[in-house]
């Protein structure tokens, strides 16, 4: 393990996302799939961190971890409660969020959706409404109308690819279905909402003299990886890349749909992207089926790797792949909006942490344009339908009392966030006795 140095304009922060850490909204579509009884180990949304009430609490505790930048969230069911209908609270008190951050020198990354739906929308068939693009658009120009002036940075949609399965192919999230025409139908109205949102929030800053807007989505990538190479590993590699990443980033950086989403450039062939957000966790390693007829392989982990508290294979090289394959390919900037580990007793984290940041440090000095690490996540939260079990936090949440605690991964990273690397009192301090 040695020491190594990032950029001095390197940035450094966490992504939450509103739903997982806010409480108290009853109005969306995880409140109901909570309600239902859905969650693994059967906790619920409701209250999770409470953050709706502790902001000021919790943007102390980014001052204290040395935050720069910072990747939140918006609630849409708390600013369109009703179709039409805006709430002047929701949004005044996001507004004072986002002053707050700004007035404590951490510069805000905004996201318009992250998995969560206002029932009313949910109950209209969600992302497979006719209506839903246009929904969406008139979402971001009201949320942008009214924000715009402090946010310059903006994310429209996050890991659409993940929110498409989960809820519509493995059925383990909402709206719970298991058909793959409505996933590749989703995929098509998500990919319209965020080419709409991108001109969107670009025309109305422009209009209102901002040059500085940036605009992209939040990508969750995966590494595919053939267990004995054969050519069925790979054939299903490529399929399983190709339907659950690439239609998605053809889609959504040139307007291109990909067979079976659609062919061509319904709206326009264009670049819909001035970053490229990378959220990145594992790779999958696919073994061919024992049906010769079968394209898809079957997603394993590899034998005797390191593992989170999921099960999620660690490798960290992945995060190099990844970016460095999309780098070469787009040629934007690249910021890697979620990075993390489920790791309950903090024994891997910050090991976790210097591994991939590492790999960043790699990737920087070969040329590829990496500017942030957002980690995941600030502190514990509901971690979907892993519920309040699965603690990816920096940060220490007792759900009972809320009380938060800085774990010693957390102040490895204030320290690392603070210096722009790591140096060899910091390895010493903090990674003597951790392994992967």
């Amino acid at each position: 393990m040695q020491a190594f140095q990032l950029p001095k304009d390197f940035l450094f922060g966490t992504a939450t996302a509103a739903l997982q850490i806010e409480g108290g909204d009853r109005n969306n579509s995880w409140f109901r799939w909570c309600e239902q009884g859905h969650i693994k180990d059967g906790s619920h949304c409701i209250l999770a961190d409470d953050h709706w009430n502790r902001v000021a609490e919790d943007i102390d505790l980014m001052k204290k971890l040395n935050h720069q930048v910072y990747r939140m969230g918006l609630e849409w069911s708390r600013i369109e409660p009703r179709k039409g209908q805006f709430s002047t609270d929701a949004l005044a008190h996001y507004r004072k969020e986002i002053e707050l951050l700004v007035k404590n020198d951490i510069k805000p990354l905004v996201t318009l959706h992250h998995f969560s739906n206002p029932l009313w929308l949910e109950d209209q068939g969600g992302w497979l409404s006719e209506e839903v693009v246009g929904l969406f658009e008139r979402f971001t120009e009201v949320v942008v109308n009214h924000l715009g002036d402090l946010v310059s940075e903006w994310i429209t949609i996050n890991e659409p690819n993940v929110y498409l399965a989960m809820g519509y192919v493995t059925g383990e999230w909402p709206p719970g279905e298991k058909n793959i025409m409505h996933y590749f139908k989703g995929a098509k109205y998500m990919i319209f909402s965020h080419i709409k949102a991108y001109q969107k929030i670009h025309t109305i800053r422009q209009d209102r003299g901002f040059k500085d807007t940036l605009v992209g989505v939040a990508n969750h990538m995966r590494v595919f990886d053939p267990q004995h190479g054969t050519a069925r590993e790979k054939l299903s590699c490529y399929l399983y890349d190709l339907l659950f990443q690439d239609l998605f980033i053809a889609g959504m950086v040139a307007g291109r749909l990909i067979p079976p989403v659609g062919t061509g450039y319904p709206l326009g062939k264009g670049y819909y992207m001035d970053f490229f957000g990378l959220n990145y966790y594992t790779r999958d390693i696919i073994s061919a089926t024992w049906n010769p007829a079968a394209l898809f392989g079957k997603i394993e982990v590899k034998k005797g790797v390191p593992t989170n508290d999921l099960g999620w294979e660690i490798y960290p090289e992945g995060i190099y792949r990844i970016s460095k394959q999309y780098y070469e390919r787009f040629r934007v900037p690249i910021f890697i909006t979620e990075n993390g580990i489920c790791d309950k007793h903090d024994r891997l984290r910050a090991r976790y942490i210097y591994d991939h940041l590492y790999q960043i440090k790699r990737l920087i000095d070969e040329g590829v344009d990496v500017q942030r690490y957002y980690h995941w996540t600030l502190m514990d939260n509901f971690e979907w339908i892993e519920g309040l079990s699965g603690r990816f936090g920096l940060i220490e949440v007792d759900f009972d009392t809320q009380e938060r605690k800085i774990r010693k991964s957390g102040e490895f990273y204030a320290a690392m966030s603070k210096n722009k690397g790591v140096s060899r009192d910091m390895i010493k301090k903090y990674l003597a006795d951790s392994g992967t």
